[in-house]
């Protein structure tokens, strides 16, 4: 359908902008990221820890290539529903640590961080609708129920008796 070769690359084009600029300057992002990182590290168990690094621009660096590449994924229609998880999975922390509007105290710039906060709750919503799309083929899900029916099917005796 046209409308998919259409709005893919348009939702894609954020997070492939946002990526790049993330890679190239992290410092900024790294900033609004420290406080939420020491927060998710010291709730997180050693094991999980010890596997995450602790400096804040590697993580925002990390989080910018796979957004970079998950977005050229969903632009181009090469494993769209996943590419769209995995962007999804990249917005929470980006949205929480970038845009807490709920610690800023001064009324406008609280205001301009709600906004940006609300635009990603709906990009995430965007995305996953892009994750939930088909293309109007039955899901993973509904083709091995259905493969599973066919084959119970096929044992039952009724099915025998009419095939003989």
């Amino acid at each position: 359908m046209i409308l998919r070769r259409i709005a893919r690359p348009m939702l894609a084009s954020i997070f492939i902008a946002g990526g790049v600029d993330a890679l190239r300057s992290p410092s900024g992002k790294a900033d609004a990221a420290q406080p939420g990182l020491e927060q998710a590290l010291a709730m997180l168990p050693n094991s999980v820890t010890e596997r995450i690094p602790d400096n804040p621009e590697v993580l925002v660096r990390v989080n910018g290539a796979v957004q970079v590449g998950a977005g050229a994924l969903l632009a181009v229609g090469k494993a769209p529903r996943i590419a769209s998880l995995v962007l999804a999975g990249t917005l929470v922390p980006t949205t929480v640590a970038g845009h807490d509007f709920w610690n800023v105290e001064d009324p406008a710039k609280r205001a301009m961080q709600r906004t940006q906060f609300i635009k990603n709750v709906s990009l995430l919503g965007g995305l996953l609708i892009a994750a939930a799309d088909t293309e109007g083929k039955p899901s993973l899900g509904r083709r091995a129920a259905r493969h599973a029916q066919e084959k119970v099917v096929a044992v039952l005796p009724s099915h025998h008796a009419e095939n003989k």
